[in-house]
């Protein structure tokens, strides 16, 4: 087995969590900074240029709202690996995507240690619904952008954004039949959509 220190190099950068190397994930998209690496050690998925440790801990501690409790898009879910560039969690704006793996790591440079994981199952399944959902449409989070529970990428075309609408509609429930089992299958195996995490220092 070739060990992934052997993949480091300019082209991929070390990761703020674990310090191994990012390797391409998904290309530049629309919404998007930039094209998407993901570790293949702690799974932390990065937006454009690698950042560091003390930024990821930024924007982590912002999906806390101040509290000790963060709540992550979890780019280990079910949902990630299935929707890939259509997952619901490549949200405009977006820098680091998490997984429990790199938030472990990363709050254990300032002596936090995971003492709770959670599975949100609204938010879970509205996460897998709308990536199934993005897997027919052309733009990306229509669904729940329309009904405020995400930021939405809309199609470039007119066109395209009536048959999105569409399809949004027609596609609702059939959409969600496939979903919700894949959700709480995921669920099951620790890989749901979003998780809450507790944070507590030592």
């Amino acid at each position: 087995m070739v060990p992934l220190e052997a993949g480091s190099g300019p082209d991929n950068p070390p990761c703020p969590a674990c310090g191994e190397p990012l390797f391409g994930w998904v290309g530049e998209r629309r919404g998007l900074g930039g094209s998407v690496s993901r570790c293949e050690s702690c799974g932390l998925g990065v937006v454009g240029e690698p950042g560091s440790a003390e930024e990821a801990l930024r924007e982590l501690d912002r999906l806390g709202a101040g509290g000790s409790a963060v709540r992550i898009a979890n780019r280990a879910s079910v949902a990630a690996s299935l929707g890939g560039a259509g997952w619901a969690g490549l949200e405009p704006g977006a820098r680091y995507l998490f997984t429990v793996d790199a938030v472990q790591r990363l709050v254990a440079a300032r002596d936090q240690v995971v003492v709770k994981r959670r599975w949100v199952p609204g938010a879970g399944i509205a996460a897998m619904w709308q990536t199934v959902l993005n897997s027919v449409t052309f733009g990306r989070n229509v669904a729940l952008g329309a009904m405020g529970g995400a930021e939405a990428v809309p199609a470039e075309q007119r066109w395209q954004r009536r048959i999105d609408a569409l399809i949004c509609v027609v596609l609702a429930i059939p959409a969600m039949a496939i979903a919700a089992p894949l959700e709480l299958c995921g669920s099951a195996v620790g890989r749901g959509a979003t998780i809450s995490l507790r944070l507590q220092l030592l």
